[in-house]
C-alpha cells in the first residue's frame, strides 16, 4: 500500500512539476501530544513525506496536550506563518471547526490526521471502530461463556478514542455475562494516567477479569499498576501496535496480551500527499480513508511487521 503510494507520489510530482504545481513550502503539524511515541512517529513521518515532495519545506510540529484553546492559538500562529498544508489531531473534533474555516479562508489546506475534525479538506485515520472491535472480541473469546467483569479504561474524548470504545462496546455485547466495572475514566493516552487510574480500580475492586484501554499507553501503565499491587487475574487488550508492545510479547513480562494495530507512518505519508494534491486542485474521490487495523497478540508477534518504515 504503502509503496504503491510513493510511486503515485513520484508520477504526481513530475506531473505537478510539468504543469506549474504550487510549491509546499511550510507545513504546520498539530497533534496530540509527543509525549505518546505514536505523534512523535506521525510527525516524523509527515515531515520525511513533505521533505520528499520539497527538500527545502519548513515543518513546524506541536502539540495540543488535548487542549482546544491551545490548538486554536496553534492553528491561528500556523495562518500567520502563511504554512500551505496543515495536519490537524483534533483536540475536539466540533468545537475546532471555526479555526480549520479560519485556515481555509486563508488558503491552507487542513488535513484530519488520526482524528475526525468537522470541516477539514480530508481526513486520515485508522478505522477505530474496527480497532476498538477486534482487541474487545479477544476479551470476549478469552473470557468465553463465562463472561466475567471487565474495565473500559476511557481518554480523551476526541473521535478516534469515542470510536474505539463504540466499537469494544459491539464486541462485549455478544456475552451479556460480561459485567463492565468502570467506563468513563480518562487516562489521557498517556501512561501515567493509565497507572494512577488503574491504582484506583485495584484499590476498589478484589476482583477483575480484563482490561480494554484505548492505547498502548494507557496499557503500560496499567500493567505496571498491577505489577505493583501483585494481581495477576486479569490481562489487558489495547489499540496501538506500538513498538514497546512489540517488543513485551516478543520477550518481556506483560499482562498486555493483544493489541489492534495503527499504522502512524503510513498515516501521515497519506495525510501529507492527499493535502499536496488537494493544494493543487485533486481531490480524492472519498475524503474520509480508514486505514484497516488487525491484532497483535503474543501468538503472531513473530508474524508482525509493525508501523511501517518511513521508505
Amino acid at each position: 500500500m504503502i509503496k504503491q503510494l510513493l510511486m503515485g507520489s513520484a508520477i504526481l510530482v513530475l506531473a505537478m512539476g510539468a504543469a506549474g504545481a504550487k510549491d509546499l513550502k511550510s507545513v504546520g503539524v498539530s497533534v496530540g501530544s509527543l509525549g505518546n511515541l505514536y505523534f512523535v512517529a506521525l510527525s516524523q513521518s509527515a515531515e520525511a513525506k513533505a521533505k520528499e515532495i520539497n527538500p527545502d519545506v519548513k515543518v513546524i510540529t506541536v502539540d495540543s496536550n488535548y487542549d482546544l484553546n491551545k490548538q486554536f492559538n496553534q492553528i491561528d500562529n500556523f495562518i500567520a506563518s502563511g504554512v500551505d498544508l496543515i495536519l490537524l489531531a483534533a483536540a475536539d473534533p466540533k468545537a475546532i471547526a471555526p479555526a480549520i474555516k479560519r485556515a481555509q479562508n486563508a488558503g491552507i489546506v487542513v488535513m484530519a490526521t488520526d482524528v475526525a475534525a468537522v470541516g477539514a479538506d480530508a481526513t486520515v485515520q485508522t478505522n477505530n471502530v474496527q480497532a476498538g472491535e477486534i482487541a474487545c472480541q479477544y476479551i470476549v473469546d478469552k473470557l468465553g461463556a463465562a463472561g466475567g467483569q471487565i474495565i473500559i479504561q476511557n481518554g480523551p474524548q476526541i473521535s478516534s478514542i469515542i470510536d474505539r470504545v463504540s466499537g469494544c462496546r459491539k464486541s462485549l455485547a455478544n456475552n451479556p455475562k460480561i459485567t463492565i466495572l468502570s467506563d468513563d475514566q480518562n487516562g489521557k493516552c498517556s501512561r501515567d494516567e493509565g497507572m494512577k487510574i488503574m491504582q484506583g480500580h485495584l484499590t476498589r475492586h478484589r476482583k477483575i477479569d480484563a482490561v480494554f484501554t484505548v492505547c498502548d499507553p494507557q496499557a503500560t501503565g496499567s500493567d505496571l499498576a498491577a505489577q505493583q499491587f501483585g494481581r495477576n487475574e486479569f490481562f489487558i487488550a489495547s489499540v496501538d501496535g506500538a513498538p514497546d508492545i512489540e517488543k513485551a510479547f516478543k520477550g518481556g513480562n506483560t499482562r498486555i496480551q493483544a493489541s489492534a494495530s495503527q499504522d502512524p507512518y503510513g498515516m501521515a505519508q497519506q495525510a501529507v500527499q492527499i493535502g499536496y494534491e488537494i493544494m493543487n486542485g485533486k481531490k480524492p474521490d472519498n475524503p474520509m480513508i480508514l486505514m484497516p487495523s488487525t491484532l497483535l497478540t503474543k501468538d503472531n508477534v513473530a508474524d508482525y511487521k509493525g508501523w511501517s518504515s518511513l521508505r
